[in-house]
Parts: structure tokens; sequence; C-alpha cells
């Protein structure tokens, strides 16, 4: 057995191998008769990696509220229609032997955007389908509409809306919820000063700029069962001198980690532009540091493209599981094709034995 392919459990919960699907956007909701709701794509889509022997599927970041959505074509969890709509990838990739997770999230400033293949660039015009956005400040994200900050109602209706989408997650089926303070969304918004410029309780020092996050994990956490993982998304560092960092990371990690938090699904970047050295690997220091330095198991991210690379990571202690994007978008099968490579046999859906 390798280290990729060995079992991991959280909270009480054994996912059967450390290769997981990432949250990948698809922006392909149909945003007019059906806001927020998966199709048959999004079936397919996330479908095919438990087809392909992932041990844990998450979803896109999937909004808590319609003015949470990245674009229009978004999908949400915060009504029954969206909820039925979901009941359905997650019968379908239990069926394949794999766990699923949601990604809970709230673009705040970040919202109400044009998708990123389409034509047209920045915030979609209230009057063509977008909304106001709500961020921890005025300031905006270069090239989108400045957001509106959001008052103490504001907040505590953000923090409400996660735990009710975290308890129709669990009502679902889902086996994962990650909250997602990563990439320039809202909550990651606060914790960064180079976004949060507040100087209530929700701003100023570190203690401040995590506040909202707590308090959405800890709303979280209350509705969610004990027995199935909580994890945390984040950016380790906004790449910028005076913007988030490793080291305040590090201190929100140690901190989760009384709060019931299981992971931390550890990525950087997003919230400003920045110079990202990008290379094979690049994130994984992060992740390890958190690990080392918190105690948290975590999920590493970033340009892991090979079975050895993937191997590497896990067996050297830096992650506890390496979560794939880009290499599953060329090849859903991957982590049957690393299996193959490292020697294990996983068993795969007997329509595809004679691959075999």
């Amino acid at each position: 057995m390798t280290s990729l392919f060995s079992p991991i459990t959280l909270a009480g919960t054994t996912i059967p191998n450390r290769a997981w699907v990432a949250p990948m956007c698809q922006y392909s909701c149909d945003p007019v008769a059906a806001p927020g709701v998966p199709n048959d794509w999004h079936l397919v889509h996330l479908g095919s990696f438990a087809v392909g022997g992932a041990g844990l599927v998450l979803t896109e970041a999937t909004a808590v509220v319609p003015e949470g959505r990245i674009t229009p074509h978004d999908t949400g969890l915060w009504n029954d229609e969206q909820g039925a709509a979901w009941a359905r990838i997650v019968d379908f990739v239990h069926a394949r032997g794999s766990l699923v997770g949601v990604q809970l999230a709230h673009a705040g400033r970040k919202a109400s955007t044009h998708r990123p293949f389409a034509p047209e660039h920045g915030s979609v015009p209230v009057e063509e389908g977008g909304w106001e956005t709500v961020g921890p400040s005025e300031l905006a994200f270069p090239g989108y509409a400045a957001p509106r900050p959001l008052d103490q109602a504001g907040i505590d209706a953000v923090v409400a809306a996660f735990a009710d989408s975290a308890r129709r997650a669990d009502a679902l089926g889902f086996d994962v919820a990650e909250v997602h303070a990563a990439h320039g969304y809202l909550l990651h918004q606060f914790l960064s000063p180079l976004s949060n410029t507040r100087t209530d309780g929700y701003g100023g020092a570190l203690e401040g700029r995590m506040r909202l996050v707590l308090e959405v994990v800890d709303a979280v956490r209350a509705v969610w069962p004990e027995n199935k993982p909580l994890f945390v998304r984040v950016s380790a560092t906004d790449w910028v001198e005076g913007g988030w960092d490793a080291e305040q990371t590090v201190a929100l990690a140690s901190v989760l980690k009384t709060r019931g938090v299981d992971l931390v699904d550890t990525s950087t970047g997003g919230n400003v532009h920045a110079d990202i050295p990008v290379g094979p690997s690049y994130q994984v220091p992060f992740a390890a540091q958190v690990r080392r330095e918190s105690g948290l198991p975590v999920g590493a991210v970033g340009l892991i493209t090979t079975p050895a690379q993937a191997e590497g990571i896990i067996a050297s202690g830096e992650a506890d599981a390496v979560l794939l994007a880009r290499a599953l978008l060329r090849d859903p099968r991957w982590v049957q094709d690393a299996a193959a490579e490292l020697g294990v046999e996983l068993a795969r859906p007997p329509q595809y034995d004679r691959a075999w």
C-alpha cells in the first residue's frame, strides 16, 4: 500500500484514499430558469471523478446566498430546488465508492462578475442580471465594482446562511463540509489587511480580522455532525508585503483546531493582484508549515500533476492529502492511472475492466 492510496479517517469518517478533487467552478448553471441549480453538466463533471477513483470529490464553490455567487452561473445551496439537484449528484458519487463534500462559499466583493470564458470582463451590471456586492470595507477588487461594507446585521445574516446551507448539505448526505476562506472571497477579504480596513470588532488586529471566519466555523460546526469532517480552505499568503501571510495562517489554523475543524485545505493568493512564483508543488511548503506548526491535518494543492509527486508529498509528511484540479480536467481517470503506476490495485467499475 502506498501513502497516496492509504485511507485516512477524519472525525470518524474514513476516506478511501488521499487523491481528492479540488473545488473547480464550472460557471454552468442557468441563471434565469434555474439560478444556483446544478444540472447534467455538474453530474457528469463530478461523477466522472468518482468513476475515476478519487477518494473525495469536492463541489465547486457553492454559494450560501444568491449574492454570494461569483457569477450568475454559479451553484448554490440556499433552497430546496438546489438541494434536490445536488441529491442526485451525491447519490451518484456514493454509488461509485467515493465520498463527496460541499464547499460552502460567499464571494463578497468578487461576486456578480462575468464568467471567465465570457467576452465581457469585470462586474455584471444590475440591469444585466448582476447585483450589489458586499465586503468588509469599501475597497474594490481591481477592475470590479466597489462593495457595500457589511454592517452587523449583514454579518449575522452571512453567518446564519453558512449554517443553513450546512444543515441542507447534511440532510442531502454530503460527507464533508468545507468553509471557503480563500482566494479573495468574503472570508479571506475579512482576514487580509489589504481588503479589511474596518475599525470595529471585525477589523484591525489579527483577532478582529479572524472573527468572522471563526463565527462561521462555529455556526457550521454546531449544525454539522461530529462524525463528519469539517474543512476550511485558506489562502496561506496574499503574496504581497503587508497582506495575509503564512504566520497569520498558522495562527488561524491553531485556533481552528480548537473549534472542531478537521483539516485545513491550503492554497494561496486571490485577494489582490500579485506576482506569484508558480511552479510544480509551489504551494506545498505552505501546507507543510501549517501542518507542522498547528498540528492540524492539511491538504495540499497547486500544480501537483504526477503520481510520484503526489506520493512523495504524502509520504514525506508535507500533507495528509493532495487535491487535484487541472490534472483531473485533462484526465478524469488520473487516480486510476496513478494507482496503476504506483502498483496499487484500485477498485474500478466493472464496465471499464477491459481497459486493464
